[in-house]
């Protein structure tokens, strides 16, 4: 019988991984240790897939990587990468699971050698943010009703047709002015710059707007070139850049007064909406003659109310007659009062004299004696015997003379 002592373990074994667990565990090792990089190579075994996605390999003379980009990254790129390209990929290193294969993950693909133009994009646009060429505070405005536009572009370029046209919808009566000038190509800096500063200097437009449509990076560098820069901070006109997509972002934009995101954008922001316009003058002039209206509802109520108040000539004579009359009775009943009061007064004071009157006592058989020269007497004493006085009674007088005092 055999020994099967020598087979059996001893110890329980370590726990046993699936091979889903173990490339679970690689990728998860793999994703922490390579952070998101660059890495260049070229193009080969591009496929497009139905569902949007794109899978290549990235190689040079000596390996190559599998790649994935998904479609919610690849639909950002505004060129489409062919086999044999030159590029530079910023990408995760993962492993794909299912089959084991370790692959990029490619979050965004440019052309090879734009990385060297990022560097110059990136130390010109810190030397001229360092100077104040971007400030906030030298934007000057975009005025609101433009006498006229300048437009710096290609007379050829696709972007030109797009500004007018749009130029053309919202406002068709503001005149346009064309610098013309290369946006692409050897020496167009020079000339994009050249025809800023013409326009600058003949200062005929309210609004200066310095477009081209979308391309690469190497289609836009002319727009990134230290010379345009510094034309657009010193154009005397407030500037508008259009220059690109939406995600595009160029030095021209920074120096400029305002950047739009397309050149439609731009000529949409230097002119006025003749349609917007017309509304707000409908709307005002409705709101208007409704004010209007309304305040002549409220004349004519005031009118109405007015002319309820408001007697004729006839009538108010007839009023003025009436209230004379009615004055008048006032009167003549004051003045029958004051009469009467005054007669009560006089009565009493009749009353009063008639008490106090000397021929009240006279008429009761009393005499008044004065001398001859009209002082009344007294007292016996002012008298003398030979002496004539007058006498008078409650009815004439008498002389009489003295013939003897007594005291």
């Amino acid at each position: 019988m055999a020994d099967i002592s020598a087979t059996t373990p001893t110890h329980a074994p370590a726990r046993i991984l699936t091979v889903s667990e173990l490339n679970r565990m690689a990728r998860e090792v793999l994703e922490r240790s390579f952070p998101l990089f660059w890495v260049s190579g070229e193009i080969s075994n591009l496929t497009r897939a139905a569902s949007g996605h794109w899978y290549f390999s990235l190689k040079d003379a000596g390996a190559q990587v599998r790649c994935v980009m998904f479609k919610n990254r690849n639909a950002y790129l505004e060129w489409q990468p062919k086999e044999g390209d030159l590029v530079e990929a910023r990408a995760v290193v993962t492993l794909y699971e299912a089959r084991g294969e370790f692959q990029l993950n490619v979050e965004f693909l440019q052309r090879a050698g734009l990385g060297v133009l990022f560097e110059a994009y990136e130390k010109l646009r810190i030397k001229l943010e360092g100077e104040g060429l971007f400030d906030p505070a030298r934007k000057r405005s975009i005025p609101a009703h433009p006498r006229q536009i300048g437009i710096v572009t290609s007379p050829d370029a696709a972007a030109l047709r797009d500004v007018l046209t749009t130029l053309k919808r919202r406002m068709p009566s503001i005149p346009i002015v064309l610098y013309p000038a290369p946006v692409q190509g050897k020496g167009a800096a020079a000339l994009i710059a050249a025809a800023i500063n013409q326009a600058s200097l003949r200062a005929e437009c309210d609004v200066l707007i310095i477009c081209r449509g979308g391309g690469s990076m190497e289609d836009l560098w002319q727009f990134n070139e230290e010379v345009v820069a510094r034309a657009i901070a010193a154009c005397s006109i407030p500037t508008i850049s259009g220059v690109g997509h939406e995600t595009d972002f160029t030095i021209a934009d920074f120096a400029a007064d305002r950047r739009a995101p397309t050149p439609t954008a731009a000529a949409e922001m230097a002119s006025p909406d003749r349609t917007a316009l017309l509304g707000k003058v409908i709307q005002q002039q409705q709101r208007m003659q409704r004010q209007m209206q309304v305040g002549l509802s409220q004349r004519m109520q005031q009118l109405d109310y007015l002319a309820r108040r408001l007697l004729s000539p006839m009538q108010q004579v007839a009023h003025k007659i009436g209230h004379l009359d009615q004055l008048n009775l006032r009167l003549q009943a004051a003045i029958s009062r004051l009469l009467q009061q005054q007669s009560q007064h006089l009565m009493r004071l009749e009353q009063n004299l008639n008490h106090l009157s000397p021929h009240a006592v006279l008429n009761r058989g009393y005499a008044l004696a004065q001398t001859t020269q009209g002082q009344i007497v007294r007292t016996s004493s002012q008298l003398s015997a030979g002496q004539t006085v007058q006498l008078t009674f409650g009815q004439g007088q008498a002389d009489a003379d003295i013939t003897r005092i007594k005291s």
